[in-house]
């Protein structure tokens, strides 16, 4: 058998071209296949770094201050953060442009780091002064409300003081007298010419020392006072009196006996019953009453 040289070298050369296109289609797809694994992984990288830049700024926001040196790195560190973001979502997935990013990104973090320890630390402190704030307005408000309870005690005690170093008098006791050659005590009003009032100022170490003018008020059956009578005011208080005596008071018992007479306009005495009343000031100390037939 007779083989044509040049048909056989063409069959070779074509074998040799099948392979060689074969094994470059693997090799390209094999390429492409790489190259699309490599993109995606590129891709999902960079939606990483731009998830944790998103979540910084969403931070940043999330922070608040009163400290204004701390505020104005905050806002600081957000703008970097976010001009960060916005070049990163406009430029493609690309291994170059992603270290860089990612460079910036660990760089951003560090500063991050330190800020957010001292924002964490401020905080803190805040929540400490707020707490400390509390507890001390809550004692305050308890002191207030002591000194409140201690003021009305206070007002209290000084009242039952001022109530005990009231001036007091007890044993009134009254009786009409007749004139004449033995003057004696009668209870008819046609015989009647005064009243003689009896009382006793009893013992208070409490009360002021010193003068103290007493008030004799005598009304007979028709509502008038008898006697001298006299007027004298305290505040609004008008007190009509028949007799005024001053003595002076050491905090010891003091019997008090007066005669107060009947005046012409007061004779003769109406029958009836006669009051008798005794004041300090405008304050009623006691009293007693007599009848006359």
């Amino acid at each position: 058998m007779i083989v044509n040289p040049q048909f056989f070298n063409y069959r070779i050369i074509i074998g040799t071209l099948i392979v060689g296109m074969t094994a470059l289609g693997v090799f390209s797809f094999n390429t492409y296949e790489s190259s699309k694994a490599h993109q995606h992984f590129l891709d999902q990288e960079k939606k990483l770094v731009e998830s944790e830049l998103s979540q910084m700024i969403l931070r940043y926001d999330d922070l608040s201050l009163t400290s204004h040196l701390i505020s104005e790195q905050l806002d600081s560190a957000k703008k970097t953060t976010k001009s960060a973001l916005e070049q990163l979502r406009l430029t493609e997935s690309d291994f170059s442009v992603l270290t860089r990013f990612k460079s910036e990104l660990s760089d951003i973090k560090s500063k991050n780091s330190a800020l957010f320890n001292t924002v964490d630390s401020i905080n803190l402190q805040n929540e400490r002064l707020e707490n400390e704030k509390l507890v001390a307005y809550a004692e305050l408000n308890e002191q207030k409300q002591s000194n409140t309870s201690l003021v009305k005690i206070n007002k209290s005690l000084n009242s039952k003081i001022d109530k005990a170093a009231l001036l007091t008098a007890n044993s009134f006791t009254a009786k009409a007298y007749k004139s004449g050659a033995n003057t004696s005590s009668t209870t008819k009003a046609a015989q009647a010419k005064g009243i003689d009032v009896c009382f006793t100022l009893a013992e208070n170490t409490l009360t002021e020392k010193g003068m103290k003018d007493i008030y004799i008020q005598v009304l007979n059956p028709l509502n008038n006072v008898i006697g001298k009578k006299g007027a004298v005011e305290f505040g609004q208080f008008l007190l009509f009196y028949s007799h005024k005596q001053r003595i002076n008071y050491d905090n010891d018992v003091i019997h008090i006996c007066t005669t107060i007479p009947a005046q012409e306009n007061d004779k003769p005495f109406t029958e009836g019953t006669y009051y008798v009343s005794v004041f300090h000031k405008e304050r009623k100390l006691g009293g007693t009453q007599i009848e006359l037939n």
